[in-house]
């Protein structure tokens, strides 16, 4: 073949390349073709080659792919290109797409042996400088997030009670178990006029820093108009939302439970911002405290008006109360079952009045997910047992 059959021939192969064309490569390709400039993990023969192509179009979207000089020589074609592509597909070197876009210039040489390409060499001034950018971009991502988790977690137990209050006749026994991504799980204990006591438990929507802010916020206003009035559960969550609207993100809000006992009665009033129904365990079963409310912060227009259900319900002596996040009912197993809420209901119902109810529910909970269970979301729960004496 003639050099100018040589450089047409390359030309058709990397126009082929560029196209995916694999069995048009495989055709151009010796059958114990070589090439000497493998990635990592690639095998040099034709078949590892092809299969290299293939990972890499899953990788990389080509913007173009221009040559720029050929040069051929005996059986040797020398060909200098230059191209651009998005890392937008796949991973890179272990890499997650990071939408970044990338020039490579390089030289590749091609021996040429009976109309067919029998070997390649490559180098380039990108290719490396693209794997040690793409690691080092990973390597301060990584360093990013991991920041931004410290700084949610350190806003979100800021925001948690220090201190578990003491009534007499009452155990109250929270439980707070963060997932490595912060969510925006929160509860609370607010302490009122005529020993009467404030329990939240509540989430808010995303994960980080603005999970943990809309959170910090949230537990904020509550104690605030809670301590600054005598407003009803009902009340306390209107105001609140009316505030949070304006001061929080259109895509956010707040489901929360809040409730109010007075331990001298065992009456515990309360309301809900379209958080999950708590339970409260009496005579073998469990009953859903039930009372309707949007969640807090959505849009004003959409809010306009609201009203938030107030409900009451007398705790006997040895009834108990759980109030609790989604985090343990939308946990896991390894087959891909959920807990769900049947299972916690039938739990909380099967519990006696010996015990940590939190306790109780916690090792059902290890039990049904395993031991290498990754935790998903937060979990918090609050048991609120009336003593039987």
């Amino acid at each position: 073949m003639s050099a100018d059959d040589n450089k047409a021939l390359v030309s058709r192969f990397l126009g082929a390349m560029g196209e995916v064309d694999l069995d048009a490569m495989r055709e151009m390709m010796a059958p114990d073709f070589v090439d000497r400039t493998v990635l990592l993990g690639q095998e040099p023969d034709r078949e590892g080659y092809l299969r290299g192509v293939v990972e890499e179009d899953a990788t990389f979207s080509v913007i173009s792919f221009t040559i720029e000089d050929q040069i051929a020589e005996g059986d040797k074609v020398v060909t200098r290109f230059r191209s651009r592509s998005v890392h937008d597909r796949g991973k890179f070197m272990g890499v997650t797409p990071t939408g970044k876009e990338i020039e490579v210039t390089g030289t590749i040489v091609h021996r040429i042996f009976g109309g067919e390409i029998a070997e390649e060499w490559g180098e380039g001034t990108g290719s490396l400088e693209l794997m040690e950018r793409l690691v080092e971009q990973e390597k301060i991502e990584r360093e990013r997030v991991e920041q931004e988790l410290k700084v949610a977690r350190r806003i979100q137990h800021a925001s948690l009670p220090g201190m578990v209050p003491v009534v007499a006749g009452w155990e109250i026994s929270p439980l707070y178990r963060p997932a490595r991504e912060v969510g925006g799980d929160f509860f609370d204990f607010i302490e009122l006029e005529d020993g009467r006591l404030g329990l939240v438990v509540g989430d808010a929507t995303g994960k980080g820093v603005p999970a943990a802010l809309v959170m910090s916020t949230t537990c904020g206003m509550l104690r605030a108009v809670a301590h600054g009035s005598n407003h009803s559960p009902g009340e306390v969550l209107r105001r609140v939302n009316e505030a949070l609207g304006a001061r929080i993100p259109a895509n956010m809000f707040v489901t929360c439970f809040y409730g109010v006992l007075e331990p001298s009665s065992g009456r515990f009033t309360y309301a809900n911002a379209g958080h999950d129904l708590p339970y409260v365990r009496r005579a073998g079963d469990a009953e859903e405290l039930m009372a309707r409310g949007m969640p807090l912060g959505l849009t004003l227009d959409l809010m306009a008006g609201m009203t938030y259900e107030e409900k009451e319900v007398i705790l006997g002596a040895g009834e108990a109360a759980l109030l609790y996040s989604d985090g343990l009912v939308e946990a896991h197993n390894h087959e891909g079952e959920m807990f769900g809420f049947p299972r916690l209901r039938a739990l909380v119902a099967e519990h006696d009045e010996e015990g940590s109810l939190v306790d109780f529910l916690m090792e059902k909970l290890y039990s049904f997910t395993g031991d290498k269970w990754e935790q998903e979301d937060d979990i918090t729960l609050v048991a609120l047992q009336r003593s039987v004496r």
